[in-house]
């Protein structure tokens, strides 16, 4: 018995926590277009329904929320999916600690897309919006995906557009962000055992790209702690490729294990390595148990900076850790239990989910600004440590 695959929601709600937990507003639009349009080709998604609540705490900021997905065909060639998504945000982060005061806000994402199948291939298209009192984010987003070759073979092709308002708190929302992303993917079946993925995206974004109530701190003397805040300068552009591949091997006694290789990199210095092993083992016929491990590391932009020399050091500056240097190392663990109720005959069998990750990220060159009372520029490095948790429940009728 395989693992039922997350909902959209879910595996968007864990990679954005793992990965990005303070600005997540674009990156979980591009996210969630990738699984909602994630049909495969000549097979249309089952008529199902995933109610999740999602948990994140870590760096002082708890993220937290409930999401609901349904998926219904229409015939034989039409499945229509609707997707709502919530996030409460609160608490006070590393940067709000020592620039700012803690924070409430509520997010809400609402998602439609369409999947048409047409002999061996699927078309898929689809909406996100997603709205909050300083960000607003409009995604459209179209796929096709074509079965070849006795369908061993699919090739995929997508394209995503998304546009950005952006603000603070209590003012209009006037500065501008466009987004564009192309993906290309091929999933080849090697042997009765064995599956390969191959994926490359290229994306640009365009606009106001950093986090308005973000500063860099520089040196100056004359402060009693020794430097003071500026407003972080970003580009207005940005433009990255990605590419990965994974592996899939299934074992004879019903489990299976998983790898997989990701490198990013983009126009503002970053370079990214992200490798993932997993392990899946069904147990007692209604039980499934899967645990991962993933490693990322990246090095820090070449704009960033934990201290500048002086004030208007350079054109463009940032001190978000995000484009820092870092390690991360997440640690994951799922069971799923699969269960069916007679006296529904319209329900063919529900299954009940529960995952934990645990996240470790250490910074090399971004720094613990609580620890007062040192020289500017060798306070202790920030490490992150977190908790993601996830429940839900699918449906199948």
């Amino acid at each position: 018995m395989a693992r039922p695959a997350p909902s959209a929601a879910a595996a968007a709600a864990i990679d954005v926590a793992v990965n990005h937990p303070t600005r997540i507003h674009a990156r979980l639009a591009a996210l969630a277009v990738l699984l909602f349009g994630c049909a495969r080709a000549g097979v249309l998604p089952d008529d199902r329904a995933d109610i999740l609540w999602h948990r994140y705490s870590g760096g002082g900021i708890l993220i937290q929320g409930p999401s609901i997905l349904v998926r219904k065909k229409f015939g034989d060639h039409v499945s229509l999916a609707y997707n709502h998504y919530e996030d409460m945000i609160s608490g006070a982060s590393i940067d709000v600690i020592t620039q700012a005061s803690p924070y409430k806000e509520r997010r809400k994402q609402d998602s439609l897309s369409v999947d048409v199948l047409h002999g061996k291939t699927t078309y898929s298209a689809g909406y996100i919006g997603s709205k909050e009192n300083d960000y607003q984010s409009k995604t459209a987003f179209a796929s096709v995906s074509q079965d070849m070759f006795g369908d061993l073979t699919t090739i995929s092709f997508g394209f995503t557009r998304g546009w950005d308002l952006v603000g603070t708190r209590g003012e209009p929302l006037t500065d501008h962000v466009e987004r564009r992303n192309w993906q290309v993917g091929l999933s080849q079946i090697l042997t009765r055992n064995l599956l390969l993925g191959l994926n490359f995206e290229t994306s640009e974004s365009e606009g106001f790209l950093n986090n308005p109530y973000r500063h860099v701190r520089y040196l100056d003397p004359l402060s009693p702690r020794g430097y003071e805040y500026e407003n972080e300068r970003y580009p207005h552009t940005r433009t990255g490729n990605a590419g990965s591949a994974q592996l899939k091997y299934y074992l004879p006694w019903h489990a299976a294990m998983s790898g997989s290789y990701r490198f990013y990199s983009d126009t503002w210095g970053i370079r990214a390595n992200t490798g993932e092993l997993g392990y899946t083992q069904p147990l007692f016929h209604s039980w499934t148990f899967d645990t991962h491990v993933r490693f990322y590391r990246q090095n820090q932009a070449t704009f960033y900076s934990d201290l500048f020399s002086q004030s208007n050091a350079q054109n463009f500056e940032a001190r978000d850790r995000e484009l820092a240097a870092f390690r991360n190392v997440t640690m994951g663990l799922g069971a799923t239990w699969e269960y069916h109720v007679a006296r529904f005959s319209w329900l063919q069998k529900g299954t009940f989910n529960l995952r934990w990750d645990r996240m470790h990220i250490n910074y090399d060159d971004f720094r613990d600004l609580r620890v007062q009372g040192v020289a500017p520029g060798t306070e202790p490095l920030y490490v992150l440590n977190a908790d993601i948790f996830q429940g839900f429940i699918s449906f199948w009728f």
